[in-house]
């Protein structure tokens, strides 16, 4: 059968992992462990477990085989494992076993917690390069002692000085506000007024933490003429989000502004907007996505997730991502329920004669590999 064909060629495809983070650093009880397999920052409640999930029974049933346990182990039983191995073995069961080829890192959020290009590259034996966040730089910079008046040039060289060497950049604005802001760009006055009210806000409350609209938006213009691909969250994520004001159909005047600079828009996870990011991609050729956080929580439902992202954007805009930060089990995840998904999709449709086989399966090395580097201009492998 087709599907067979398909999984057997796509599990020897090299993904390239677009947007993702590194494995953890250090070991994880099971409180932390399970507090990693949510996207949520409140407290497991003691009458539930986050094993009684999507996400949870995907870990036992596909990562316990890799850690030398039968699968759909009890979380004792696995849990009790990681801790025998160790992060590092753990690491490197899980991160080889996912079969990626080449990692882009954001570099972002908690990297105290997690492995960083070189400590990824070392752990999983494969290329890695870096996405740089750009509100992380700019509160960088305002932790420098910058004025007000010298924020705006001060921002644009230093981000400049650490996007040298990197692929792309993130932008986590819908976190921070939500993508209805204002599409235009803000001059350097709005820039510096803005800068004051916050820079005298960080002075006041100890901490330094960008969310002035203006401020958020100067970052991602600054970003548009730095001329790298721009990735933007959409969609699903931690309660930091307000999810209505995610929808990347929001960013429909931005997206035709920044069209006549040529700088490509990467739309990353989208759900449950997937279908809103297709058509965004269709429409705009400076327009990608995919549906990365996605597939990992919901996992054995996460066929129907890649299917409707197949829908409508031409297969030449949508890529691979896991979004995996933390512990490896995401990273393997983020492949295997992708790999899982695509050859069940496209096997039903190439068994049902409406695609051909070796068509179906230029699309998987499209969206899997193929994309990402062409988008983000990297190198042939040796």
């Amino acid at each position: 059968m087709s599907t067979e064909r398909l999984l057997a060629e796509i599990d020897r495809l090299p993904l390239v992992d677009h947007h993702v983070h590194g494995a953890l650093r250090h070991d994880a009880d099971r409180s932390a462990l399970e507090q990693m397999l949510t996207e949520s920052d409140r407290p497991i409640p003691p009458w539930m477990t986050q094993f009684d999930s999507q996400i949870g029974f995907a870990v036992r049933r596909w990562c316990a085989p890799v850690l030398g346990l039968a699968p759909h182990a009890d979380p004792e039983t696995y849990v009790a494992r990681r801790t025998e191995l160790g992060t590092d073995e753990v690491n490197r069961r899980l991160l080889d076993a996912s079969g990626v080829g080449h990692y882009l890192l954001e570099t972002g959020y908690k990297g105290e917690d997690i492995l960083d290009p070189q400590g990824m590259a070392a752990a999983s034996g494969r290329p890695v390069d870096e996405v740089v966040r750009l509100e992380t730089v700019l509160e960088d910079v305002a932790r420098t002692g910058v004025t007000a008046a010298e924020l705006p040039d001060r921002f644009r060289e230093t981000l400049a000085a650490r996007s040298a060497t990197a692929v792309g950049l993130k932008s986590i604005v819908a976190y921070r506000h939500g993508f209805d802001f204002d599409p235009g760009r803000p001059d350097d006055h709005e820039v510096s007024a803005a800068a004051g009210a916050w820079l005298a806000e960080c002075a006041a409350t100890g901490t330094v933490r960008v969310s002035h609209p203006v401020l958020l938006r100067f970052a991602l213009w600054c970003g548009v003429d730095r001329g790298l691909p721009i990735q933007l969250h959409a969609g699903y994520g931690d309660p930091d989000v307000e999810l209505h004001r995610c929808d990347p159909l929001l960013l429909t005047r931005f997206l035709k502004n920044v069209e006549p600079y040529g700088t490509d828009l990467l739309l990353l996870h989208c759900y449950p907007f997937q279908r809103n990011a297709g058509y965004l991609a269709q429409v705009f050729p400076h327009v990608y996505f995919d549906v990365g956080l996605g597939i990992n929580y919901t996992g054995m439902r996460s066929d129907t997730v890649i299917a409707e992202s197949l829908e409508l954007a031409p297969f030449a805009k949508i890529l691979f991502s896991s979004d995996a930060w933390g512990p490896p089990e995401l990273h393997h995840l983020g492949a295997l329920l992708w790999r899982r998904g695509m050859a069940r999709t496209l096997g039903a449709w190439t068994d049902s004669g409406e695609w051909d086989l070796d068509e179906a399966l230029k699309v998987v090395r499209m969206i899997g590999h193929d994309n990402a580097r062409r988008v983000y201009r990297l190198e042939d492998p040796a």
